[in-house]
């Protein structure tokens, strides 16, 4: 699906995920509306062959012939209908589960500029809106066939009144096309406008505390109040749309339905056609808006459906994590050296970076501009690719690498790092190998000091992001986190900046102890992390200046002093 990442793409890849059960509700529906069309062909028969000229075994044999057709028409209703709803509700749930995959993945850029509740309903009910057209496709064909059986029955039964339903229906299906557009467009501002509902709605759950804590309280409510009348004025626009589609339909469907029964009641004054004929022709004359309306119905459905395919599309075609090199695939030597090499890496404002961090190294770098420490964690991780130079991982360039061989190798744990509703010995071990104890890994992050805190210990539910713990021991969790995923290399940003200074001292030697004989860099400013490293590296200006030990560097370079000790 994501190989065509659009609307077109989303709605095409939806139905023909399920085309075998699409053409078999179809051709079921198809036989229920020729069905439906053949009643009133039925029962004109009775009434010329067994009421004008009575006769009672005609009329049982004719009673039983209309009979099992009503069985035959309503069994195919049923199984037809069965099985187009379980081909939309199959179709919903692959959907749903390619978009949360896709909101999931390593760093996979749907989160950008969507708030959570944003990417819920697009998970949700786009995701069942796009999912109903393999409801809506079969229903369609089916009306169609409804439609053409019914021209073809009327003419045989009047050529005039058979050429009348084959020339207006088609005008009706391209009238109801026409009207069906403005209610696509209202439809995607309603759903953009419930999407963002949601999703200032989550945030402002998410964060009640600290609106609270500010006294904030009336400018959150506020704000929902503001969002959600705007949500609901769209939901209104796309209900009148919708409204003005579905009756001006109805009118025309009328109107049409009128005509061919004033042209028919001619025809019968006429003595074109009989009694019975006339049956047919009456009944086949208010069988017709059935199909019709549901043609009406289907383009309202697809309408819906592209607007939520192309909200769907965009949430799946978001930039996200490389998935392929652009050099020859290269396959790590097992188990990993950890041997990092920046080669003339330059990137945004990094310039010409040549470093080269040996395997079990314990290393410092504090970059003076934010912006350019973002950069370089954003190079290590391969988030992106360097406009020059190369970054290696035991002499392998990482873009020859597969992502998921560089992730088992390398851990980017960045500033901001996020703990998901669970338990804390859950968010410990997310990424820990199998049957590994996670208890070391937790002293060291000094998680251990949080566990004793809590009631229930390792067992007591974080929350949603890690909101029942304080901002220190969320980054304490989060630090114990990747200490226990165990990797070759582990690259940490400012993993310190909410604990007080004893407890950054313990940390810092914890992770020294923890790390022993495996690759660390500490992109920090905190001086306590520092003394504990082998060496630091200065990048000043996005270039490196210096390198040395933390206490040489804080003797002779008044730029690392300012950097580290203000």
């Amino acid at each position: 699906m994501e190989a065509d990442a659009s609307g077109r793409g989303v709605m095409r890849a939806t139905v023909l995920g399920q085309r075998r059960s699409v053409v078999l509700s179809s051709v079921l529906g198809a036989a229920h509306q020729i069905g439906e069309a053949l009643v009133p062909v039925l029962i004109g028969l009775v009434v010329d062959r067994a009421v004008v000229h009575p006769d009672g075994g005609a009329l049982a044999r004719w009673l039983v012939i209309l009979a099992v057709v009503y069985v035959m028409l309503s069994l195919g209703f049923q199984a037809g209908a069965r099985i187009a709803e379980g081909a939309a509700e199959r179709s919903a749930h692959l959907l749903r589960l390619d978009v949360v995959r896709r909101v999931l993945a390593p760093h996979g850029g749907t989160e950008a500029g969507r708030p959570p509740g944003t990417l819920v309903t697009v998970a949700t009910e786009d995701a069942r809106r796009v999912g109903a057209v393999n409801m809506a496709a079969p229903l369609g064909i089916a009306a169609v066939v409804g439609v053409v059986a019914g021209a073809v029955f009327l003419l045989r039964t009047s050529l005039t009144l058979g050429l009348l339903v084959l020339l207006g229906a088609p005008v009706l299906m391209i009238l109801g096309h026409f009207l069906a557009r403005p209610l696509q467009q209202r439809s995607e501002a309603e759903q953009e406008r419930a999407a963002h509902a949601s999703g200032v709605a989550a945030d402002l759950v998410a964060g009640v505390r600290v609106l609270k804590g500010l006294r904030a309280e009336r400018a959150a409510v506020e704000r929902y109040r503001r969002t959600s009348r705007e949500s609901l004025a769209a939901n209104i626009r796309a209900a009148r749309a919708e409204a003005v589609q579905s009756g001006l339909m109805v009118m025309l469907t009328g109107g049409f339905i009128a005509l061919v029964a004033l042209v028919g009641g001619r025809l019968v004054l006429t003595d074109s056609i009989g009694l019975g004929e006339l049956v047919s022709a009456v009944g086949l004359a208010l069988f017709l808006p059935g199909p019709i309306g549901v043609l009406a119905w289907v383009g309202a459905e697809l309408a819906r459906g592209r607007a939520s395919a192309a909200r769907i599309a965009e949430v799946l075609s978001a930039p996200g994590e490389f998935t392929d090199g652009e050099l020859p695939p290269v396959t790590l030597p097992a188990p990993p050296r950890g041997e990092l090499r920046l080669r003339g890496l330059t990137q945004d404002g990094l310039t010409g970076l040549d470093l080269l961090v040996r395997p079990g190294e314990h290393l410092g770098i504090v970059v003076t501009d934010p912006a350019d420490a973002a950069t370089l964690l954003r190079c290590l991780a391969r988030r992106v690719d360097p406009a020059a130079g190369h970054v290696e991982l035991d002499g392998v360039p990482i873009r020859a690498l597969a992502p998921s061989e560089l992730r088992a190798a390398v851990l980017v744990a960045e500033h901001d790092a996020q703990l998901f509703d669970g338990s804390l010995h859950d968010n410990i071990t997310a990424a820990a190998p199998a049957g590994a104890d996670p208890r070391r890994a937790t002293a060291a992050a000094g998680a251990d000091e949080v566990a004793a805190t809590l009631p229930g210990g390792g067992a007591a539910p974080v929350g949603e992001r890690g909101r029942s713990l304080s901002g220190g021991q969320r980054q304490r969790v989060a630090l114990a986190r990747a200490l226990a995923a165990d990797r070759a290399v582990l690259v940490v940003h400012d993993p310190t900046t909410a604990v007080d200074a004893a407890t950054e001292a313990r940390i810092a030697v914890g992770i020294r102890e923890h790390r022993k004989g495996r690759t660390t860099v500490l992109v920090t400013s905190s001086p306590a992390l520092l003394a504990a490293a082998d060496r630091v590296v200065l990048i000043d200006g996005g270039r490196i200046t210096d390198s040395a030990a933390h206490e040489d560097l804080v003797g002779r370079s008044s730029v690392y002093r300012t950097a580290v000790l203000t």
